[in-house]
């Protein structure tokens, strides 16, 4: 059975009211859907509820909202579920805004020009899904974008943000680049943040001044394939890197080359200062380093006036 909404806006607001199914609970993360609490759903095209597939169906500048978290698309469909040990709500009740409190949503799936954000974090792309019970969202489209007061993180394939777990994992052609500048990609990268104030932290430890503590500093990057480390002077590419964002190091591993203008350095591991834009070879344990020197390369001058790093003995 389907019941369908295709009046005005009073119509709309009615149903967005009513429309209020509880999700499932869990921590309250920046972009984080499944921390308790209503979901409000408005749509400028319609709202449709689909009783026997439990779907609930938004057309048209479509908006759902839960909490500080807002999901924009063309379409948005939310699929729900009787709560544990409780009878199923039908979808008459829902639409006359009858008491909901037996029903949880487990998934939203936004379609077309989608906008997920809260006031510090954004993602965009084409479409969207988010899985409740696991707390992951994934976005999927062109020109995906994560947007953070700390960084940003674009890919070509596909985003994952895993609230819970503090990670975001950016796959195929993955660039992260902090608000400094400084740069890092390769073709997964895997961002670990520190966990964001919640409601249950104490008010001495939030800064609501401070919007890299609201949605969560980043601490880590773990970057797979095709690594590329670039600074003012320096190029370095790796089969793998780690980089920590306090320290402004990254580390390469695998099949390693520094490149300084006609300069050439090639090993197994590498160390890249993002804050000084210095960038070193690591003598590995078995192999040796080896690399080509141009003498009269004005690049081999550091900024300052400084000699290049040259490789470890």
């Amino acid at each position: 059975m389907r019941a369908s909404v295709t009046a005005g806006p009073l119509t709309f607001l009615v149903a967005a009211l009513a429309l209020m199914v509880t999700v499932r609970p869990g921590w309250a993360q920046q972009l984080d859907m499944a921390h308790g609490g209503p979901i409000a759903i408005t749509a400028s095209e319609g709202i449709e509820w689909r009783q026997e597939q439990r779907e609930v169906i938004a057309r048209g500048n479509a908006r759902a909202v839960r909490q500080n978290v807002t999901v924009t698309a063309d379409r948005l469909v939310a699929f729900y579920r009787p709560k544990d040990g409780q009878a199923p709500q039908p979808a008459q009740s829902v639409a006359n805004g009858a008491d909901t409190g037996g029903n949880e949503i487990y998934r939203v799936q936004a379609e077309g020009n989608v906008r997920i954000f809260t006031p510090t974090d954004q993602v965009l792309g084409d479409r969207a899904v988010y899985d409740l019970d696991k707390a992951v969202l994934v976005v999927t489209g062109r020109a995906l974008k994560l947007t953070t007061p700390s960084d940003v993180l674009t890919a070509r394939d596909s985003l994952e943000y895993w609230s819970q777990k503090h990670m975001a994992v950016a796959r195929g052609n993955a660039v992260v680049v902090t608000n400094d500048g400084r740069r890092l990609a390769a073709d997964t990268l895997v961002a670990y943040t520190s966990d964001a104030p919640t409601q249950a932290t104490p008010a001495a430890q939030q800064n609501s001044e401070d919007p890299l503590a609201a949605s969560g500093k980043l601490q880590k990057v773990d970057a797979f394939g095709n690594v590329t480390v670039r600074t003012v002077t320096d190029t370095a590419i790796g089969d793998r890197a780690v980089y920590v964002p306090d320290t402004g190091i990254a580390r390469l591993a695998g099949r390693v080359r520094i490149t300084r203008g006609q300069n050439q350095l090639d090993g197994t591991e590498a160390e890249v200062n993002m804050k000084t834009g210095i960038a070193r070879l690591l003598a590995g344990t078995s192999e040796r380093v080896q690399g080509l020197v141009i003498p009269n390369d004005a690049t081999n001058q550091q900024i300052g006036g400084q000699p290049p790093a040259g490789p470890s003995k």
